[in-house]
């Protein structure tokens, strides 16, 4: 899977962006009677700190919800992420590991995991838990393009390119899958439908107005095969 960040060395497709929806959904009963802000606030509060990259901030916060509710797996699953955006890939994984413990159900526990994995190297981890994830739940876009993205770098390119497919039958994030899809065909040798991917990836974009990173990772890919072209 494409690093969209440094701190996530070998596979995650998706940009920081798109898995903050993890952290702005937590949410929790509120403790009227202990003067502390109430859990979903705290929740909001860490979900605005990463959207700012302010990661010291979001993992304060994520520290408070923990202390309260130390058997949340959200929590350790949300935390996990933001350590790993701090680029301390072994401390996420061990966050990552309680979460699943905590909610061996939860998906995204799983698919965080594996994010965690693939940044420590371990990439059939990864594809194990990337696996689970969609298992759990075949909605879980994100999960497939990652699943597809790993096992694209593990070099099996046909069965990337049938996860890719898969995952827009769900008609979600299609301008990441068409990027990914695209980057498949373009190293499998299969220049056209590269192209024609790169140019749906970019239209998709430019409807749901994507950050500029994914817009101008497409057009070095594309310009890689048509190099004379604009793709402005």
């Amino acid at each position: 899977m494409h690093i969209y960040r440094s701190q996530q060395p070998l596979v995650c497709p998706l940009p920081q962006g798109e898995q903050q929806t993890e952290l702005a959904s937590l949410a929790a009963a509120s403790d009227l009677s202990s003067g502390y802000p109430a859990a979903d606030t705290l929740s909001r509060q860490a979900a605005a700190a990463v959207k700012q990259q302010q990661y010291p901030q979001a993992l304060h916060l994520l520290n408070q919800l923990i202390e309260r509710q130390p058997d949340r797996a959200m929590y350790y699953s949300n935390r996990g992420l933001v350590y790993l955006w701090m680029g301390r890939p072994s401390a996420a994984l061990i966050d990552c590991d309680r979460a699943v413990t905590l909610g061996p159900d939860l998906d995204q526990a799983y698919n965080n995991r594996a994010l965690c994995h693939a940044a420590l190297g371990d990439l059939a981890a990864a594809l194990d838990d990337y696996e689970q994830a969609v298992d759990l739940n075949p909605f879980n876009s994100r999960a497939r393009i990652n699943l597809g993205a790993t096992l694209r770098q593990l070099g099996a390119l046909d069965l990337a390119l049938d996860c890719f497919d898969e995952a827009l039958m769900f008609h979600q994030l299609p301008e990441f899958i068409y990027a990914e899809r695209g980057r498949t065909y373009h190293l499998r040798g299969d220049w056209n439908c590269a192209i024609a991917d790169y140019r749906r990836a970019l239209t998709a974009a430019q409807v749901s107005d994507t950050s500029p990173q994914l817009v101008e990772r497409v057009k070095c890919w594309a310009a890689e095969l048509l190099p004379e072209q604009s793709w402005a």
